[in-house]
């Protein structure tokens, strides 16, 4: 039998503690070391995207926020939200709005007013108002983004050309070229994206006031140098150089414009609805939780949560700056920036097949609205819908709409 080393037994013993400690040690240091990649962006995102993802708690969310009663928490939360909006231009200090030009459509007039959208810009905006007696209830109509800046209100609205009499007083004529390319146009996207039939046109054919003008970067407020979508990004970047911020602004611009609708004699102030398909879903629901001038508010194909927006899973939504607000995400989700707007009636319709937006943060996001118009007190205003379509508002989805506008504005109403 080989004799036992005791010398060299009592050397590892001594030498036991010292391994441990040298091996707990770089455990630990393996912990906190991070794993090594040779690169940080991976499809746009960075490489830490879902440790950015697990840091948003939404403390202000009303589930979180500790509020035992709904209104004292909306009210502070429109401050958050507002906040995050960053610098408001300024509103105008009188809108000095003008009618250019007018004709007549089938039920309703079509309308072309010049007006200051804010104390440093002066716009042109469609205005449809129904034949016959007012005050007449009234929506608040957005666009789209689509990618596709040439125009914007024309997207929701015929476009509204002037005209004269040809030389043979036959029929009219429109006065140039660049006219028949925003008509060619304009029909174009109305069948690619509303099935070929515009949207505020059928609103005023069912009695509704309808007002739409563009967004920043959009149709007449587009780039001088002509439209370039590659230059979006740019031009966001900019406005946040000089501590601006482009869905702040658009929202800022859309509630000065729903306050002049909302004065108009043929407008019935109490009877207001914000609308919009896409990216004017995202400005119709940020508008009827930023401001009270809206009553009620439609919203298609357009919600989910970031969590799902953005992640390796889904992608992203690609609307980009035009749906982003910087600093909301300390606070707030878009869903619980929605609730905002609880009790007031509110629609919701997004497709099963919607590429943009998929079903899973879309269904997350409406149990989460659905916990807030409980807590206010009226849940059945608050309609969520899931169809089976993509990213879509074609007649049927304009009917629907019409449909909801009606039970809340007309059901107890003589007009």
């Amino acid at each position: 039998m080989k004799a036992v080393n005791r010398k060299n037994i009592s050397e590892s013993i001594v030498l036991l503690p010292r391994i441990i400690v040298l091996a707990l040690l770089l455990i630990s240091f393996k912990s906190v070391c991070q794993e090594y990649i040779p690169y940080g962006v991976e499809r746009q995102m960075p490489v830490f995207l879902d440790s950015m993802t697990s840091r948003l708690t939404y403390p202000m969310a009303w589930e979180n926020a500790g509020f035992s009663d709904f209104s004292q928490w909306r009210d502070s939360a429109r401050v958050v939200l507002t906040k995050s909006m960053m610098t408001p231009p300024p509103s105008p200090s009188d809108y000095a709005a003008e009618v250019i030009y007018e004709e007549q459509r089938n039920g309703y007039v079509a309308k072309i007013v010049q007006l200051n959208l804010s104390g440093w810009t002066r716009v042109n905006v469609y205005l449809l108002v129904p034949n016959g007696k007012g005050p007449h209830p009234g929506v608040v109509l957005f666009h789209d983004h689509g990618g596709h800046f040439l125009i914007g209100k024309e997207k929701m609205i015929r476009p509204i050309i002037k005209t004269e009499l040809s030389d043979k007083g036959k029929g009219n004529i429109i006065y140039n070229k660049s006219d028949t390319l925003i008509v060619n146009d304009a029909n174009r996207w109305s069948e690619q994206c509303y099935g070929g039939q515009y949207f505020g046109d059928y609103l005023a054919q069912q009695g509704y006031a309808v007002v739409c003008g563009d967004a920043l970067f959009w149709g007449e407020r587009g780039r001088k140098e002509g439209e370039d979508k590659r230059k979006l990004s740019e031009f966001a970047g900019n406005l946040m150089g000089i501590g601006y911020c482009m869905s702040g602004i658009t929202t800022f611009e859309d509630s000065y414009l729903s306050e002049w609708f909302s004065s108009l004699p043929e407008v019935d102030s109490e009877r207001i609805a914000s609308c919009g398909f896409s990216m004017g879903a995202y400005r119709a629901w940020m508008l009827s939780a930023a401001s009270d001038v809206v009553k009620a508010s439609i919203n298609i194909c357009w919600m989910t949560t970031t969590k799902n927006q953005f992640s390796w899973q889904y992608g992203r939504e690609n609307g980009g700056y035009a749906n982003t607000l910087p600093t909301i995400r300390y606070y707030m989700d878009h869903p619980h920036v929605a609730s905002i707007a609880a009790p007031k009636p509110t629609l919701f319709i997004n497709g099963e097949t919607d590429k943009l937006f998929k079903i899973p943060g879309v269904q997350s996001a409406y149990e989460t609205m659905r916990i807030a118009w409980e807590a206010a007190g009226i849940p059945e205003n608050l309609e969520t819908e899931i169809w089976p379509m993509p990213h879509w508002c074609g007649p049927e989805v304009q009917a629907r709409a019409v449909e909801f506008l009606d039970k809340h504005f007309k059901a107890n109403s003589s007009n």
